[in-house]
């Protein structure tokens, strides 16, 4: 790890993570890639309990903002998604992803909702689409909609969907 870099895991807060394709190279610039990208993020997220707030699957780098998963640190997350798409969408190249990621810790309601307009924003500020909505390769829709996508969000209206905590009572 560079010297000054400081990763806060097990502090039972937010993370919003970016990571980044080979050399910041448009390895997820068509439809394919950010499918088969998006149902692996699912299936790992799922596999490891994994909640996921916002995403956006950009053309050279992908957002999440997500919990820790209970059984595996953020990192290890992380490395499932990266090697797993890595296996089925590299082909010839040498690398598919940066070995690095950046993550920031999100605390309080008012910076969560400030990282998920920016995430849903991501692909308008690029000039890809004229508004979030046109935008297929994002949590925007369900938050719009409600209407579960590819990868489950977690939001008001998945929340229930989990079984309640029920409180043991000491014997």
């Amino acid at each position: 790890m560079p010297y000054g870099l400081k990763r806060f895991q097990k502090a039972e807060t937010l993370h919003f993570i970016t990571f980044s394709c080979f050399r910041r190279l448009p390895f997820l610039e068509e439809p394919g890639p950010r499918n088969t990208a998006e149902a692996i993020l699912e299936q790992i997220r799922a596999r490891h309990q994994a909640r996921i707030y916002a995403y956006v699957l950009m053309p050279e780098h992908v957002h999440l903002l997500m919990n820790e998963p209970p059984s595996i640190l953020v990192a290890q997350f992380l490395k499932s998604v990266k090697q797993m798409t890595s296996r089925k969408l590299k082909g010839v190249r040498d690398r598919f992803w940066q070995d690095r990621y950046f993550d920031r810790n999100i605390r309080g309601e008012a910076a969560r909702s400030a990282v998920i307009r920016y995430i849903h924003r991501n692909p308008v500020k690029r000039g890809l689409v004229a508004s979030p909505e046109q935008y297929q390769w994002s949590s925007f829709s369900h938050y719009a909609t409600g209407i579960r996508g590819v990868v489950e969000i977690e939001s008001e209206w998945t929340a229930w969907l989990r079984p309640p905590l029920i409180a043991i009572k000491p014997r």
